[in-house]
């Protein structure tokens, strides 16, 4: 695939190719000139609109290392964002792939009183999300979902995840009775080390949750806890796929880093573990453990993105390891959406300006995720 530029290179004016159908590519011109918010995703977006030239992606900083974000979509420091553009270019973006259409293995639906603190967090910061976000998706969950099946993303979950103990066995009922009704939905579960785990996830299982969800820094467990051993080799025997925020992103807390669920893989080498934000900021330790575990894989999310290169950028070193694993089937789809700071489509297009190819696009966007969750 021509690219025209790498992420962070300098500003690019030529079109670069992209249409909606024929195998090819929608004409997008990406220019770096800042016109607006971030976060301002254009509400007349359909399958059919004709696609837009295309501004750069919104370049917020990223994650952990931001100035607060005003209302404007300024940080303070004076940088600015530009504003997103329509999602209505994504069926076109996969289509001259020759895909069906997108699986995204990192999205996030909660129950409504839940969602508002997290919300809240996001757009005001605290002690574990650093400064925040704006969040471009904060809209109702109907249209959440409408906008995820507009954008022909044709499997995803609604992860959630406990950080306190008593309230993962509700969330789990929450999150299966979100995908019995949505369309599309992979039924997802969560867990927390104690008393009783072992019984709520087997019933997770027995009720055919297909994805789990544990977030290290958050939640502040350790995934060593005495608690959860039975739990991981419950996962092991399964088969099934957890995501693990493991890594220290967006600010450093609980035990993060490839060291405690290394250990965990050491004792269930058959666990299937999907590492988060493709272990972002400690991108080396964690692509080693992909490279050594058959069943551990990673997720591009956010990842790769204007937002996350300003702070946390992927070391060029790891190209030909990113290349290797997303073709050996260990590299996922994930966009955290709703809660990102700017359009779905960035995220694609942070993946295609890798110039992996399209069989690498091909197998990260949906033959991975499509093997993972059978």
């Amino acid at each position: 695939m021509n690219r025209s530029a790498e992420i962070g290179g300098p500003p690019v004016d030529d079109p670069v190719g992209m249409t909606t159908g024929g195998g090819r590519r929608v004409a997008a011109c990406r220019s770096r000139e800042p016109v607006g918010r971030v976060g301002t995703v254009p509400e007349e977006a359909t399958p059919s609109a004709a696609p837009s030239a295309t501004p750069s992606a919104a370049r917020g900083p990223s994650p952990g290392v931001t100035p607060p974000a005003t209302p404007e979509g300024n940080a303070p420091d004076g940088t600015s964002f530009d504003e997103p553009e329509s999602d209505a270019r994504v069926p076109g973006w996969w289509g001259g792939l020759g895909l069906p259409g997108l699986i995204d293995l990192h999205v996030h639906f909660l129950p409504e009183r839940m969602e508002r603190r997290v919300w809240h967090h996001f757009a005001h910061g605290g002690p574990l999300m650093g400064n925040g976000w704006h969040i471009a998706y904060r809209w109702p969950v109907e249209r959440r979902v409408e906008r995820l099946r507009m954008m022909g993303v044709r499997t995803f979950p609604a992860l959630a995840y406990a950080h306190k103990p008593g309230m993962a066995s509700d969330l789990n009922a929450w999150t299966l009775e979100f995908a019995r009704r949505t369309p599309g939905c992979l039924p997802s579960a969560t867990f927390y080390p104690e008393p009783g785990v072992d019984g709520y996830v087997r019933r997770s299982l027995a009720d055919g949750v297909k994805i789990f969800k544990v977030h290290l820094q958050v939640g502040g467990f350790d995934p060593r806890a005495p608690e959860l051993d039975g739990v991981w080799g419950l996962l092991a025997e399964a088969g099934v796929p957890v995501v693990v925020h493991a890594s220290s992103v967006p600010v450093p807390g609980g035990h993060v880093g490839a060291e405690p669920i290394g250990e965990v893989l050491r004792r269930h080498p058959a666990l299937r573990v999907v590492i988060a934000h493709l272990g972002m900021p400690e991108y080396d330790p964690f692509f080693d453990l992909a490279a050594r575990h058959e069943r551990v894989m990673l997720d591009t999310t956010m990842a790769f993105t204007e937002f996350s290169e300003l702070g946390m950028p992927f070391p060029d070193r790891l190209r030909p390891a990113l290349l290797d694993l997303g073709l050996a089937g260990k590299v996922v789809l994930g966009s955290d959406f709703p809660t990102i700071p700017y359009p779905y489509v960035h995220q694609l297009d942070a993946l295609e300006r890798l110039d992996l190819g399209d069989a690498w696009l091909r197998a990260v966007c949906w033959d991975n995720g499509a093997a993972v969750i059978r």
